[in-house]
């Protein structure tokens, strides 16, 4: 078997693991609009689904990783899936006490367990394969994460939006418990299912990164935040979940406040995501054969700067639109910055991920601080301002950040 092949089976799983990811993660955008009919919630208090979901990203991302080095890669995933499955089995009391800070520490629960799949799988598909190709295999794992989000928001719209809504809070509640229920039977049978498997291959400190004149640099240095690309990549990684998730978890509502009724606006988020899969799909195609990630990074960023602002400027369906468009501008926004930070990092390569992946907590914290904003200023449209320097820094990045190797 070539070394080609031998990637094969360790990267099917691997997708296999970011489609898990991805309907658990996209559900949000729903659950957002669901709970905020049900408990009747303004806009920041609806948004704290996506704070509680993403700010274990930031309280675990660093444990996350010394967990991994403890159990290795294959019992680290099994682990981490079995404590998704403990989150989405603390939604069906949450639903039978009608409890929303519950349902939120459910929700936190589903995070801690993603955080360490998310520290495993992204490094693991980097690893797996030159690095001037690793945008295009996460851009691969990225195409099965938003396809398993589009049929989550389908899943999920349909039964929790779509239809007349019940007066009784605890009745439209009940509609979570018995998908919830089918979900957590899917994740302890994969968690089994991965620690079983013969198919993934621990890969060690040592094959990390090849030594080079480059990377041979690390061994002068004593410290990860010696590495400019990777602390300025964890930044605009922040900035980067940020938008992504604004531009997937905040449609519903963005449409439901233009006057769409909640039937179709529930399609929206949908999208999003197909704008996403057809930017990674494109990406997979383009890198690095005709376009280099760096290219491609900056690419995004200036999309993404020009759609804000038509969003900004347009009114209703074209409004909406724009903001859908952004899935295709953010898509390889993420599989472009992880080797691009990751660089040179050698043997900190794995507390390098889980920096990275703390930069995960945008996604709690920028649609927490839209909700603020749009319920202050009493515009959900205006609002979508807060992405503008989000994806200049992101651009930054793109142009001069990652190239920096010494502060």
């Amino acid at each position: 078997m070539n070394k080609k092949n031998s990637y094969l089976a360790p990267l099917l799983i691997i997708g296999v693991i970011f489609f898990i990811m991805g309907f658990v993660t996209w559900v949000n955008g729903t659950l957002i609009s669901f709970f905020k009919k049900a408990f009747s919630l303004d806009n920041t208090s609806s948004y704290l689904v996506t704070f509680a979901f993403f700010i274990s990203y930031t309280l675990m991302a660093v444990p996350s990783s010394f967990v991994l080095k403890k159990t290795g890669f294959k019992n680290g995933m099994s682990l981490a899936l079995l404590v998704m499955a403990g989150g989405t089995l603390i939604f069906i009391p949450a639903a039978e006490m009608a409890s929303y800070p519950l349902f939120l520490v459910g929700l936190f629960t589903i995070g801690i367990g993603l955080t360490v799949l998310q520290t495993a799988s992204n490094p693991y598909a980097t690893i797996l394969g030159p690095r001037e190709s690793a945008a295009q295999r996460i851009s691969f794992m990225g195409i099965a994460n938003k396809t398993a989000g589009v049929i989550s928001q389908l899943i999920f719209g349909k039964l929790l939006l779509a239809g007349a809504s019940s007066v009784d809070p605890k009745d439209e509640l009940d509609k979570v418990v018995f998908p919830y229920i089918i979900l957590t039977a899917v994740l302890v049978v994969l968690a089994l299912v991965i620690r079983l498997s013969k198919g993934l291959v621990e890969v060690s400190e040592e094959e990390e990164e090849t030594p080079s004149a480059e990377t041979l640099v690390t061994v002068t240095k004593t410290s990860i935040f010696q590495f400019p690309n990777l602390v300025l990549g964890v930044i605009a990684l922040f900035c980067y979940v940020g938008v992504e998730v604004i531009a997937g978890d905040t449609i519903i509502n963005y449409g439901v406040s233009l006057g769409f009724p909640e039937e179709e606006a529930r399609l929206f988020g949908t999208y999003t995501l197909y704008g996403m899969m057809f930017g990674y799909i494109l990406g997979a195609s383009l890198i690095p054969k005709y376009v280099s990630q760096q290219a491609y990074l900056k690419f995004c960023a200036v999309l993404g700067l020009l759609v804000t602002l038509v969003a900004l400027f347009t009114t209703g369906f074209t409004s909406v639109v724009c903001i859908a468009i952004l899935g295709f501008a953010n898509a390889v926004i993420w599989p472009a910055l992880w080797p691009l930070a990751l660089s040179g990092l050698g043997k900190f390569t794995k507390i390098g991920s889980a920096l990275l992946v703390m930069g995960i907590s945008g996604g709690a914290i920028v649609p927490l601080l839209y909700g603020g904003i749009a319920d202050s200023i009493g515009s959900t449209q205006k609002a979508y301002w807060i992405m503008i320097p989000l994806y200049i820094f992101i651009l930054y990045f793109g142009l001069v950040g990652h190239k920096k190797k010494s502060w």
